[in-house]
């Protein structure tokens, strides 16, 4: 991840977005995509490394995980799922194994298993 999420921002962009699910509405897209980036880098700080890719398209991705390195190509252990669903797993309003089993979750690899990382502190 390039740019660091300020602490504040994130947590203002995650209240924010679970605001306007709550209310039924679509969260701003601004709020989501600062959300996400702040969620991942909070994983990124949990489990650095670079043996596993999180994707979160089109808000962002990160390598984490200790572990072989990979350096070209796609990753043998790829993580993938859209915001809306990072935001639940990430946050624990979602248990990491009913959003893979309910197919929201891409994840290939022997690595790629997230539940004993998540939900993350925010």
């Amino acid at each position: 991840m390039a740019r660091r999420i300020d602490t504040g921002a994130g947590r203002e962009a995650l209240a924010a977005v679970r605001a306007a699910q709550d209310a039924g509405e679509k969260p701003a897209r601004t709020d989501l995509a600062t959300a996400v980036r702040y969620l991942l880098q909070l994983l990124d700080e949990k489990a650095p490394g670079n043996s596993v890719e999180v994707r979160v398209p089109p808000f962002g991705a990160v390598q984490v995980v200790q572990g072989p390195r990979h350096t070209r190509g796609t990753p043998p252990n790829v993580v993938e799922m859209d915001a809306a669903t990072w935001i639940a797993v990430a946050t624990g309003a979602e248990p990491w194994t009913d959003a893979a089993a309910s197919g929201r979750v891409s994840a290939s690899g022997i690595r790629a298993d997230l539940s004993d990382l998540l939900p993350l502190r925010p």
